[in-house]
Parts: C-alpha cells; sequence; structure tokens
C-alpha cells in the first residue's frame, strides 16, 4: 500500500516514524521517577498555559488576594470542601494498592497447597489467611507420597478448628513453625505435645497455659477439651499475616484433643514433627509445600492434581482475586473522578454566585478602562487559586485517610496494610486540577459584566 504513495509521502511518513521511534526510546530510557515527573507536568501544561495566556501583560495578584481575604471564610470553606474530595479519593485509591501488597506479601510463604478437591479459593482464605472452613481431610497415603518427594523440601501438615481467646490454634511442625516465621522473637519451638508458640500479636507471653476451646467465636465450645493444657514456649516475629495472631501447637496434639491418632507408629518416642506413619496418618486439612526449585513447584502442582488431591499455587489464585479488585479499582477510581467533578462543579457555581458580589467593583474596573481580558484573569485566577489550594491540601488529607484506613484494616484483616500515596495518586489529582481550572473559565465569563452601565446600577 505505501508503495502506492507518492515518494514526498512515503519519506515524510518515514520520517515520522524514526522521530516517533527516538522519542520512544529517550522515553524508555527515563527512570521512573523521571517519567511521572514529566506525565505529572504534562497533565498540569494545559492549566499553566492557559494561566500565561490569561495574565500575560497583567498583574493581577494584588486584587486577587483582596477577594481572597475579603471572603476568607466562604473561601475555606470551598478549599476544604475541594480537599475533603481529592483527599477520600486518593486515600480510597491508595488503600486498594496497599490491601493487594498486603495480602500478596502473607502469601509469600506458600508456595503451593495441597488439599482435598474442592474451592481453591476457600482452601486460599483457609490455610493463609486462617478463615474457619470446613473442608475435607488429605489421607496419610498423599502425605506420604508427597513428602518421600525428593523434589520437597518441606511438607507440613496444617490442622484448624480451635482456638483461645478468639486466636486460631493451628496445629503443625516445627520445621512449618521455621518456614513461616524464621528465628523466633522470644523462646524457642515447641518440643512436645505441649507446648505452644504464639504470634507476635497473640495477647499470651511465654511462660503461659492455657486449654484449648473448640470452634471459633461465639459458638466455640470453651469446655470441650478439658484437660488439654498447653503452656507457651516461643513467639515468633511478625510475619505482616493472620499467622501473628494464631497460637501454634504439635499438629499430634491437635490430632490427640480431637480422639484421633498420633500421626506414628508404634513405638513412637513422642518427639513431635517428621515422619509420620501413613497407617496412624488421621488426615490434614491441607499441606503446605515448599521446593528448592521453582520447577519443581510446577512438577509438584501437576503430580499431584488428581482425583484424590488438588494442588494449587495461592499466588494464582489470589491473582485472580487481584484481578476482580482490578475492576473494583477501576470503578473506585470512576467513582473518585465523579465524586471531585462534582464537588468542581459545587464550588464552580459557587464561585459564579459568590463573583456576583463584585459585579459592581468588576464593572468599575471596565469603566476605568480595564480590558474583559484582565476582569476574566482576576476572576480565573480567584477560582484557580482556590482549586490548586484545595487539590494540594487533598493530597495532605488523603495522607492522613491512607494512614487512618490501614491502620483499620490491618486490625480488622490481620494483614500488614502499608498503603502510600504514589505518583498514581498525583496523577488524579493534577488531572482534576487541570479540568477543574479549566472550568473556572465559566466564572469568569459569567463575571464579566456585558453591560457596564446597568453593572454599576446593581
Amino acid at each position: 500500500m505505501l508503495d502506492r504513495l507518492p515518494p514526498a509521502l512515503t519519506e515524510t511518513l518515514a520520517m515520522l516514524c524514526a522521530q516517533y521511534d527516538r522519542l520512544r526510546l529517550g522515553w524508555e530510557s527515563l527512570a521512573p521517577g523521571m517519567q511521572d515527573a514529566l506525565f505529572t507536568v504534562g497533565l498540569l501544561l494545559p492549566a499553566l498555559l492557559l494561566g500565561l495566556a490569561l495574565t500575560a501583560g497583567f498583574r493581577p495578584a494584588s486584587l486577587v488576594g483582596a477577594m481572597l481575604w475579603r471572603f476568607r471564610l466562604t473561601n475555606l470553606m470551598f478549599v476544604a470542601l475541594i480537599a475533603i474530595s481529592v483527599g477520600i479519593g486518593v486515600g480510597l485509591i491508595a488503600q486498594e494498592r496497599g490491601l493487594r501488597a498486603g495480602t500478596a506479601r502473607a502469601a509469600d510463604k506458600f508456595d503451593l497447597v495441597l488439599a482435598a478437591p474442592g474451592s481453591e479459593m476457600t482452601m486460599l482464605l483457609a490455610a493463609v489467611y486462617l478463615q474457619p472452613a470446613d473442608v475435607p481431610l488429605l489421607s496419610g497415603e498423599v502425605y506420604a507420597q508427597v513428602a518421600a518427594d525428593p523434589r520437597v523440601a518441606v511438607a507440613a501438615p496444617i490442622a484448624f478448628g480451635d482456638s483461645v481467646h478468639g486466636a486460631p490454634v493451628v496445629g503443625t511442625t516445627p520445621r512449618f513453625v521455621d518456614h513461616l516465621g524464621g528465628a523466633l522473637a522470644e523462646g524457642r519451638v515447641f518440643a512436645d505435645e505441649t507446648e505452644a508458640v504464639v504470634g507476635a500479636h497473640v495477647p499470651l507471653a511465654v511462660g503461659d497455659a492455657f486449654e484449648p476451646a473448640h470452634g471459633h467465636g461465639p459458638a466455640a465450645d470453651e469446655h470441650a477439651h478439658e484437660g488439654a493444657d498447653f503452656h507457651v514456649v516461643g513467639r515468633m516475629a511478625p510475619t505482616g499475616s493472620p499467622w501473628d495472631r494464631a497460637v501454634l501447637v504439635p499438629v499430634e496434639a491437635v490430632w490427640h484433643v480431637h480422639g484421633l491418632a498420633s500421626g506414628h507408629g508404634a513405638g513412637w518416642d513422642g518427639a513431635v514433627g517428621e515422619p509420620f506413619d501413613a497407617a496412624s496418618f488421621p488426615g490434614t486439612p491441607a499441606i503446605i509445600v515448599r521446593a528448592d526449585e521453582m520447577w519443581a513447584n510446577y512438577a509438584l502442582r501437576s503430580d499431584f492434581t488428581r482425583a484424590d488431591v488438588m494442588a494449587f499455587f495461592p499466588g494464582a489464585v489470589l491473582a485472580q482475586l487481584h484481578a476482580l479488585l482490578g475492576d473494583v479499582r477501576q470503578v473506585m477510581s470512576l467513582l473518585a473522578i465523579v465524586t471531585q467533578v462534582l464537588v468542581a462543579a459545587g464550588v464552580l457555581t459557587g464561585l459564579v454566585i459568590l463573583t456576583r458580589l463584585y459585579a459592581q467593583r468588576l464593572a468599575l474596573l471596565r469603566a476605568l478602562g480595564a480590558p474583559v481580558r484582565f476582569v476574566l484573569a482576576v476572576v480565573w485566577s480567584y477560582a484557580a487559586v482556590l482549586i490548586s489550594v484545595g487539590a494540594v491540601a487533598g493530597l495532605g488529607v488523603g495522607y492522613g485517610a491512607t494512614l487512618i484506613l490501614s491502620r483499620v484494616l490491618t486490625a480488622r484483616t490481620d494483614i500488614l496494610v502499608t498503603a502510600a500515596l504514589g505518583w498514581r495518586e498525583v496523577h488524579l489529582v493534577a488531572a482534576f486540577v487541570t479540568v477543574a481550572v479549566v472550568l473556572a473559565l465559566l466564572p469568569g465569563l459569567a463575571a464579566s459584566p456585558r453591560s457596564v452601565v446597568r453593572a454599576l446600577r446593581g
């Protein structure tokens, strides 16, 4: 098709393509922070050019300052409205990003999960985020197969269903405690069926004793496991996950308090943890698996995805959940923009009404020879200052809202959420400022008197 074009046009298109490639390569060579900064400047550029065009040759600053001071309380209210609108919008968007990072960080230690066939999402919530769930058990044969696989570095059964003071009690192995939390912040890992290790935020101290309740929440049976006493021998360092509020005990102890076998054969010496005997293995809701090599995890998932067991990557299931959150984020972003536009429209409407109060003064300026563009520049600058100050204050409100929401979400979910404002929020605010200051031409046009004499007469 290009062969049919005139040679001059073909040469021009080739030059444009070459120029585009140079610009693209130059842009890609910039650091991400520089790209974001330049993008912010690009978003603000229309507003800056509009301001330069309106105020060129004029000095409206003194009149704008007088207008701001004359109705300072009203102006403060306008600024507060804009700041709250912008702050809530950017705070919610930043929070969604922080929650996404926090949930991903909480699942870092769970490379591969084996469970009975069913819902991967249910098992993800139960095994990784310790949400109560009634799930079928895996057999001892399945555990023996995965534990004997030479590609497996960690194969830890976990058993749950009990609680103490609202904290879930999870049965597992000493090796999994080491894998989950690394070096303990205090004490040591449990060594027999009466010992326990608590998460970083569990209100139990080393040396405390407790008796677990069967179940969770108000329906928990406090006396179902009478005589099953544990004492705390260690505390994990914070992990930023729901396991910080969990109590870890030997999985053998969980089986015993529920009247099941110990998981070990005849002649067991009482040492908790691996190896387990397949014939004496009572069953487990899930097995947390970790391989030393990435490829081995994929091979294990393939080998253990069959009729009697399913294997899944928590990260992959979480990605599906994040994809859903991504749609929610787009809706939240749209709602934030719509809210800010509505607030800006309300503020501009208020400014139109407010500038009516200046009608006679503006008409006097026109009668003294001031050009229409000067009157427009004064009113526009007045509105632009309110919008800009409100938007900048909105970033501060958004920062505070982000801190508060992060603490609330961390307390409610036990997932460490550390959200912070980023370039995405800055871009959103810059786009809002540009759109709003362009719309601020409307109060200026409304305030420009068509008839100076009529305006002077009021």
